[in-house]
């Protein structure tokens, strides 16, 4: 069967940057809305079988209107959900955005003891996940559309997946509404087809402005904590006393 993993649409945690990963979560912003909207036709080539959610809010938000085009009922799996924040929940700090992503991504290195603070290790996320595709795979559908989260979706991929270059799924963003794509089952395993990661509406609905800790590359959020040291250590400086003897 063909899994194509869609990244929820945006939220407003997104824009502010926390790693919100709680349930139920936020609903969609409206550019989120509209992300959700362009999926019908963005998917029109494809023979979907079934709609699967995690148990977040957002995802049933995302994946409505194509549930709405194609008149299914969508399977509500727990085992979808973001992989939890832990003692890092809802933190707007950079710093803490990269130690939650070198974490999910490390489990895809073969880390799979390394454990989130307060949160899971990677055997447990990818317990609950791997039970939740099989039981989408024992529905016998051929395709079918999972409205997952951007760590999750990426880490699984890079656990589970054959031939998926872990370096490329960790050093890339993968937007509101991004793809990825695996096809298989779960007793042969699965391969890695291929990753969309832009929005499945197109670059039209980007925020380039969005602070996204869930769906951002490593590399993004390392680069921004050290733009974060620089502008404390700039401060620093502006705010020392000056030396009256000094130049």
């Amino acid at each position: 069967m063909r899994l194509l993993l869609v990244r929820h649409g945006q939220t407003p945690s997104n824009v502010a940057g926390l790693l919100d990963t709680a349930l139920p979560g936020p609903g969609l912003t409206a550019l989120g809305a509209r992300q959700a909207a362009a999926i019908p036709d963005a998917l029109a080539d494809r023979v979907i079988e079934g709609i699967a959610v995690s148990t977040l809010v957002r995802t049933h938000l995302t994946a409505a209107p194509l549930v709405e085009r194609l008149e299914l009922e969508p399977l509500e799996l727990d085992g979808f959900r973001e992989i939890d924040a832990g003692d890092l929940e809802m933190s707007g700090h950079h710093e803490h955005h990269v130690r939650y992503l070198e974490t999910v991504f490390a489990w895809g290195g073969g880390d799979m003891a390394r454990r989130m603070p307060g949160g899971p290790d990677g055997h447990e996320f990818v317990a609950r996940f791997d039970d939740a595709v099989a039981k989408v795979a024992s529905t016998g559908w051929e395709t079918a559309v999972v409205v997952s989260h951007g760590a999750a979706i990426r880490s699984w991929a890079g656990i589970r997946a054959a031939g998926v270059d872990l370096d490329a799924i960790a050093y890339t963003q993968l937007e509101n509404t991004g793809l990825v794509e695996v096809e298989g089952d779960p007793d042969a395993g699965w391969r890695f087809v291929g990753m969309n990661a832009a929005p499945l509406g197109g670059h039209v609905l980007t925020d380039e402005l969005a602070d996204d800790p869930t769906g951002e590359s490593v590399a993004d959020e390392r680069a921004d904590v050290d733009h974060e040291r620089i502008d404390a250590a700039a401060h620093r400086d502006t705010d020392a006393p000056r030396d009256p003897d000094a130049g």
